[in-house]
């Protein structure tokens, strides 16, 4: 009877042994799927560099190096077949979607309607590749490019004869030289930020972020690089042709853009010093609705310089073939409305007067006697996008004593990158304290560092211009920070914190934009593009064929592409972009491949235009 019962006793036990080990392998052999597809998964190249120990960020087969020309790419037959995009004609070179010529002439000119942002309707868009020109060559590295532009990259000439005597630009063989002139400073830039450092705070860090209206060939801009100060630079795509290209082509920041009847895409007390040199801008018209605009960007304590008309009309206005009194009128408005607006003028000599805003409203009490005045709603001073500029005065946010700066003082750069922001530091940031603020900043050196193992030379120079899609906080531009390379610090008007005003007290820079619609620039203006999270925050907004062929028409023949983003996404991302000249690698997160977040690089290949409909691969 023992004998029995130790007999079914051993049976039961093995049949537990074997469901145990039945169930382990289920689970080990559902672990492996799950890890080979879907959430977790990294690319065979990954997984394979895992096994075998290697450092499993180095992509060998990935060139990021400039060859002006390239192969053409080889594709495994295994895999479905991409849509492939076909180059569009030769005539979209320098194809600027939302600021197209023949649809800008159709809507109004006054008060520069026709000179905004009007995009391509759905069946107006194109869904084609824009051509490079021929002959079309990396641009040079920087500081060079400050100076030369290579000819085959923007053949236009006309400012070289529209501009001559004002040493804007020259033709030189098969380079365009620029000698750092411009309308107000013909002896050069240096000269003149030197007569304005006399005034204003440009050399200690005091000031760092400017905005340049009306910017020409951006030589202001270029210049200040020198002193650590950068500029966001705009002007309209008009009759000065190419302007705002040859600005990127020489490696400095620049949009397009016109202060017309809509809001600048920056974020209220934005920047330390803004400027206008024979920017052409009515600064007395409208009820001073533009310099009200300008008072809404400008940092408290920030400063405002305007060079030429009507400055010094006594002097100038036969040179200037305009009346007297009709200069005299235009300067008294502007005097007039910068006393409404609280400025204090600190500098007039020849030229050039110099405005500094109040460092807080107390000095400003005066005003509120002044039937003209009227302000904004606080709340709606960062919302800009598509929104119309109003004849109002945007308020200084509340203080606690006489002295104390309004919206809260910053450090001098570099001090400013990595010190909380007063807008984090407040709390005006809903969901950003200073801890996530914190976080932020190890995370992104963190990113970084996985980066530079996958493209070693992300910060060596060879990308000058780069952009963020959708920046946050800016901790990736701050942990790239170089003289060698500024960052356009992108975020989306869809976007659930709005962080731009926080990016600006950095000392950063950047712009509000919706990624449905075409960024404000011209072809082939960006080295490195870095999108994280872009693909997931746009899903069921727009088609992400639109944002990519976007990417493409931005982003330089062998510039680069850093996609950070769920595995899933990115999946599909990598598809679309195979049709369209682009090599790519899927990379698993640096912390693992059970990371569901993975990192797509991209690079694009060079080809050119050669024929009407073709193109070729040099």
């Amino acid at each position: 009877m023992a004998t029995k019962i130790i007999s079914a006793d051993s049976r039961t036990r093995s049949s537990i042994s074997i469901f145990i080990v039945v169930g382990l392998c289920c689970f080990f052999y559902i672990l492996g799927a799950w890890q080979r597809s879907g959430f977790g998964k990294g690319d065979s190249i990954a997984v394979e560099m895992t096994k075998s120990g290697a450092d499993c960020s180095i992509i060998s087969n990935l060139n990021f190096e400039t060859h002006h020309g390239g192969e053409p790419v080889t594709t495994d037959d295994s895999e479905s077949k991409p849509k492939v995009f076909k180059p569009c004609r030769s005539k979209y070179i320098d194809y600027t979607p939302c600021q197209h010529q023949k649809r800008a002439m159709t809507f109004p000119r006054e008060n520069m309607v026709y000179r905004e942002r009007h995009c391509p309707a759905e069946n107006e868009k194109l869904h084609c590749l824009i051509p490079a020109p021929e002959g079309y060559v990396t641009p040079f590295p920087w500081p060079k490019s400050r100076d030369y532009v290579p000819y085959a990259n923007a053949p236009y000439k006309s400012l070289t004869v529209e501009k001559a005597v004002q040493n804007w630009i020259q033709y030189e063989g098969n380079v365009f030289r620029f000698p750092g002139g411009g309308t107000q400073f013909p002896q050069g830039a240096d000269a003149y930020i030197n007569q304005l450092a006399s005034v204003i705070p440009i050399d200690n860090g005091t000031v760092r972020t400017a905005l340049d209206t009306g910017c020409g060939v951006a030589s202001w801009g270029a210049y200040l690089l020198k002193k650590n100060v950068i500029a966001m630079s705009f002007a309209p795509r008009d009759n000065h042709e190419a302007q705002v290209q040859f600005a990127l082509e020489r490696g400095v920041p620049a949009v397009i853009g016109v202060l017309g009847t809509i809001k600048l895409p920056y974020p209220s007390r934005a920047f330390d010093m803004a400027h206008c040199s024979r920017c052409l801008i009515p600064w007395g018209a409208n009820d001073g609705i533009y310099m009200m605009e300008v008072d809404r960007v400008l940092r408290p304590g920030g400063y405002w310089v305007l060079s030429g008309p009507p400055i010094n009309w006594r002097n100038n206005y036969k040179a200037w073939l305009r009346p007297k009194e009709e200069l005299q009128e235009e300067q008294r408005k502007i005097e007039d409305i910068a006393r409404l607006l609280c400025w204090e003028k600190k500098y007039e000599q020849g030229e050039i007067a110099i405005w500094q805003k109040r460092v807080n409203a107390g000095a400003c009490s005066g005003r509120q006697d002044d039937a003209r005045t009227t302000f904004c709603k606080a709340e709606e001073t960062d919302d800009t996008w598509y929104k119309n500029m109003e004849p109002c005065i945007s308020p200084y946010p509340d203080v606690n004593s006489p002295d104390e700066v309004s919206g809260g003082e910053l450090q001098p750069f570099p001090k400013r990158l990595y010190a909380v922001p007063p807008r984090v530091a407040s709390g005006s940031i809903p969901g950003v304290s200073v801890e996530t603020y914190l976080e932020d900043n190890k995370l992104w050196k963190k990113h970084l560092n996985a980066y530079k193992k996958i493209n070693k030379i992300i910060d060596s120079g060879r990308y000058r211009n780069i952009m963020d899609m959708n920046a946050g906080l800016g901790g990736f531009a701050a942990a790239l920070e170089s003289p060698k390379l500024w960052v356009m610090n992108v975020v989306p008007t869809i976007a659930e914190k709005s962080t731009l005003g926080a990016v600006y007290e950095r000392g950063l820079i950047g712009i509000y934009h919706d990624w449905c619609e075409a960024f404000s620039t011209y072809p082939r203006t960006y080295d490195l593009i870095h999108a994280h999270g872009v693909f997931s925050l746009y899903k069921d907004k727009c088609d992400a064929e639109d944002i990519l062929l976007e990417m493409d028409r931005i982003l330089r023949p062998e510039g680069a592409v850093i996609f950070r983003d769920e595995v899933d996404v990115l999946i599909k991302v990598k598809k679309i972009v195979g049709g369209m000249r682009w090599d790519t690698k899927l990379v698993d997160h640096e912390d693992g491949p059970l990371v569901s977040e993975k990192i797509l690089v991209a690079v694009k290949q060079y080809w050119v235009v050669s024929a009407e409909n073709s193109t070729s691969s040099q």
